[in-house]
């Protein structure tokens, strides 16, 4: 029972990432080839616009009124029929595609994708407990499922070529991240179901609604631990909105026109998921044997590497260097985006789960990476889309990257000195929640009483 469990899990985290691996590196790409290379930062930005408000709302909702599961097949079905629609609308158009009604179909599908992330970790976390299994332990070897068929799926992308230049396959990866959501609205309703909290409050409005989940900013550990949330999340965004696009531009240079990164920009870029696949697993140990806050701060000097071997490569002699930033990108990734959301949901109560991987993903997926994408455009479209000349590009291309990279550095330095966990006899004087801190060998320090 409980193996099955951990199988019918895995495979809807599979097919939750599988519907953003379809088009989210591939996409710059698509973009360029439709003359809306300046516009590419919009689609990303909008990701982190619809992030602000829609994982919040529909966690409140799942928490309160609607079972996360049951919501979770809805967003994709509104989700599934908006992207299909997007595709449809590009296949009709051919080589006229504007960005106005594409940009809003493709916003619609987000803002109702978007929750989806938060709301397959409450159903996950659900199940898990109901199955009396440590969701520290059990979830990352699930969640690399969900890397999986997010790397299947920009494959499935790059060598069909959907990605590419001939418009008439351009669309279908529009077409393919909507056939994965259509499977997840049926499959979601197969989960075990997820409790909602009916009790009556007396804290007016706020409470009602679910924002009780904000209080986590009076503890001054977590209002710092969500800042910082948000400053990782600017740079959550910026490879996946502008690493394709960079890789592929070596192609208008004689030197690297046929190296093989430069024709499958968005197959070198996988590798970068499926470094994820193995710095999963290493999730567990890590926060065990270093606690949260050497986690994070290895997250943030990996995006300082992430960005810098991006300034530093070339699709020939400088392949190795892409590699390299491809393979850091796993702990940059997971190592923040996982260990926090687990971190999240050991500090909250189950009564606002659902809303607490909201405010999670509001301040890194929504604020943060509006933020990021905002400001990387205006950088690239400074430094890159300026130039007509592609020698030129590729330089502006470097410089940006370089900007990236000390962006990030600043970061890390700065949450180095600032962030400081709970000691462990700080947390054995504690009365009330559920900390996490370097201090303690078993990297979670759970009350019995809070957890029942």
């Amino acid at each position: 029972m409980t193996k099955m469990i951990k199988t019918r899990l895995a495979a809807m985290s599979f097919l939750e990432f599988a519907v953003w691996g379809s088009y989210l590196i591939s996409l710059g790409n698509f973009l360029s080839n439709v003359g809306l290379a300046k516009e590419i930062y919009w689609f990303y930005t909008v990701q982190g616009i619809v992030s602000i408000i829609m994982p919040a709302l529909i966690g409140i909702i799942a928490d309160k009124w609607i079972q996360a599961q049951k919501m979770l097949s809805l967003c994709h079905l509104i989700a599934a029929l908006s992207m299909g629609a997007a595709g449809w609308y590009c296949l009709s158009q051919g080589s006229d595609i504007e960005f106005g009604p594409l940009f809003v179909l493709y916003t619609v599908s987000v803002a109702f994708y978007m929750p989806t992330i938060g709301l397959s970790n409450s159903v996950a976390y659900s199940a898990l407990n109901q199955a009396g299994l440590d969701t520290i332990k059990a979830f990352p070897p699930i969640r690399v499922l969900g890397t999986v068929g997010f790397i299947v799926a920009e494959l499935m992308v790059n060598f069909i070529h959907i990605q590419g230049v001939s418009m008439q396959f351009t669309c279908y990866q529009l077409f393919l991240s909507g056939a994965f959501s259509l499977v997840m609205v049926v499959y979601a309703l197969t989960m075990p179901e997820c409790p909602v909290n009916k009790t009556k409050t007396t804290g007016g409005l706020a409470e009602a609604l679910g924002i009780k989940a904000f209080s986590l900013f009076k503890d001054s550990r977590m209002a710092i631990f969500f800042i910082f949330s948000f400053l990782l999340g600017v740079s959550l965004q910026i490879t996946n909105s502008y690493g394709t696009p960079f890789i592929s531009s070596f192609r208008e240079i004689a030197e690297y026109a046929n190296s093989w990164a430069a024709k499958n920009a968005t197959a070198l870029i996988s590798l970068s998921q499926m470094s994820e696949t193995l710095c999963i697993l290493l999730i567990p140990f890590c926060l065990k044997r270093f606690g949260i806050k050497n986690v994070m701060l290895i997250s943030m000097f990996a995006w300082v590497f992430r960005f810098g071997f991006f300034g530093l490569g070339n699709p020939d002699g400088g392949v190795a260097l892409f590699v390299a930033s491809m393979i850091v990108y796993g702990i940059a990734f997971d190592f923040f985006n996982v260990s926090g959301s687990l971190y999240v949901d050991n500090q909250t109560d189950p009564s606002m789960r659902s809303s607490a991987q909201g405010l999670f993903m509001l301040m890194t997926n929504g604020l943060g990476a509006t933020a990021g994408t905002l400001c990387a455009g205006a950088v690239v479209n400074h430094f890159v889309y300026s130039h007509e000349n592609p020698v030129d590009q590729v330089e502006g291309w470097k410089i940006s990257w370089y900007c990236f990279a000390g962006f990030a550095l600043v970061v890390a330095i700065a949450f180095w000195v600032i962030f400081k966990d709970k000691t462990k006899e700080e947390v054995e004087k504690s009365d009330d929640g559920v900390l996490l801190g370097d201090s303690d060998p078993g990297g979670l320090v759970m009350e019995e009483d809070k957890l029942g």
